[in-house]
């Protein structure tokens, strides 16, 4: 313990660094207050009845998958509603589009010129995506289906230019003003700005959920014995996906040997890391996001036979689920793992892989490993994705207790939480103090 309040007081005798923290928690704090101011012309208490009323449907799975990125906003319906999804969303287009095209991903390989030149087309994507939700979200806010499923006018006045409008441009505000908070805490502080803003959306909704399971136990809907196993089960998550997120399958890589004059260079062994989850918390995110829609298709026109079906605990949209995390785990890796281009990099470095000839039978090899940790991984998210459900359905207590036991939340948190250590502890080893473990490093995410 007391090397912990030492590590702690190393890092605030840094000036730079605690310059960077402490800005880093305002831009945070801001962000936070933003997401308690309302749209304009809603009613919430009608609002709150609605979602209530949405829990356990097709819509009420896609509302609570917003939810988590927003911090709760998307309940309170506030300018910040959107959070930075658009922003994510936009990010993820051109990281596949640099695969698929070739332009694209030359500029992105011009260094950092060219990447500034992808941040900059991201940015301007945002606009058309936000604007596209934006309307589609205000549109259902004052549409008659969900002023029946709230038992009410959501919006007592819904005209076009005393809420649609408004609305849409609130929505379009509140996006680009996350994206500048982002930005800010990226130049300024410590981490990646659009990730710890998700990251404090995420852990903004565990006071909540302590809240409601404070209630449960004082009504005796929640008992010890569960309380201790959530608690427990969370615990053995971290430490599973701390475990997990760090792992490597590390492959030899003997450099070549130089002659200069009468010296020799190179000649020394080094690993090649290869992450088990390679993928990183996308296969999961893909997964839900497709998997909410037969539901919210089936709750449209009334399709009793495929609300059952892919009901969220049931036996044929978990196998769904499992499968579609399977899909996209391995589509994720090949998209951005290229066996062939490091085996290229290797032989023009005069590197090699012992045992193996540089070239072909080298990129066979990364590849047949690849495929095998990529097996361990998509194995590990399926299971994290299945567990919040599992618990909830087993010790029957409300999904939004056992939300936090896996799934996309806890992934970007731990995630987040490792890169955010490692930078700081690049801090104190470069002023040369002692990082937050004796030995070793902590490892970021690549």
């Amino acid at each position: 313990m007391s090397r912990f309040f030492q590590v702690i007081r190393n890092i605030f005798s840094i000036p730079e660094l605690r310059r960077r923290i402490l800005f880093t928690l305002g831009i945070l704090a801001a962000f936070r207050f933003g997401a308690y101011i309302p749209l304009v012309g809603i009613d919430l208490n009608v609002l709150g009845s609605m979602v209530k009323a949405a829990e356990g449907t097709g819509g009420g799975r896609f509302l609570g998958w917003l939810n988590v990125f927003s911090g709760g906003a998307m309940d309170r319906m506030s300018l910040l509603s959107l959070g930075i999804m658009p922003y994510i969303s936009a990010s993820i287009i051109f990281q596949l589009l640099t695969k698929v095209v070739p332009r694209l991903e030359a500029v992105a390989k011009e260094g950092p010129g060219g990447a500034r030149k992808i941040a900059n087309w991201t940015r301007l994507s945002t606009i058309p995506i936000c604007l596209v939700q934006a309307i589609f979200l205000v549109k259902f806010l004052g549409s008659s289906g969900a002023n029946a499923a709230a038992g009410g006018a959501i919006v007592p006045d819904p005209g076009i230019f005393s809420f649609y409008i408004p609305g849409v441009l609130g929505l379009l505000a509140g996006t680009m003003i996350v994206i500048w908070l982002g930005d800010q805490i990226t130049e300024h502080g410590v981490g990646n700005g659009a990730s710890l803003i998700i990251m404090t959306g995420i852990v903004g909704r565990m006071p909540q959920a302590f809240m409601e399971m404070r209630q449960q136990i004082s009504a005796g809907a929640l008992g010890a014995d569960s309380v201790i196993i959530i608690v427990g089960l969370y615990l053995l998550m971290l430490c599973a996906i701390v475990f997990t997120t760090q792992a490597q399958r590390r492959i030899p890589v003997q450099h070549g040997k130089h002659f200069r004059g009468r010296r020799m260079y190179g000649g020394a062994k080094h690993y090649l890391p290869l992450r088990v989850n390679q993928a990183g918390v996308m296969p999961v995110i893909f997964a839900s996001s497709i998997m909410v829609l037969p539901g919210m298709f089936a709750q449209q026109i009334g399709w009793e036979t495929g609300i059952q079906i892919f009901g969220r605990y049931g036996f044929i949209f978990s196998v769904l689920y499992v499968l579609m995390v399977y899909f996209f785990t391995f589509f994720w890796t090949a998209l951005f793992f290229q066996p062939t281009e490091m085996s290229n990099q290797l032989k023009e470095h005069g590197s090699f892989v012992p045992g193996y000839r540089p070239g072909r039978k080298t990129a066979e090899h990364l590849e047949h490993v690849m495929t095998r940790v990529t097996v361990v991984g998509a194995t590990f998210l399926a299971c994290i994705a299945l567990i919040p459900d599992l618990v909830s359905q087993m010790l029957h207590v409300d999904r939004f207790l056992t939300s936090f036991l896996g799934g996309t939340g806890i992934l970007i948190v731990v995630g987040v939480g490792l890169d955010v250590m490692q930078k700081i502890e690049s801090y104190l080893l470069m002023r040369q103090y002692e990082g937050f473990m004796k030995k070793g490093r902590i490892r970021g995410r690549k």
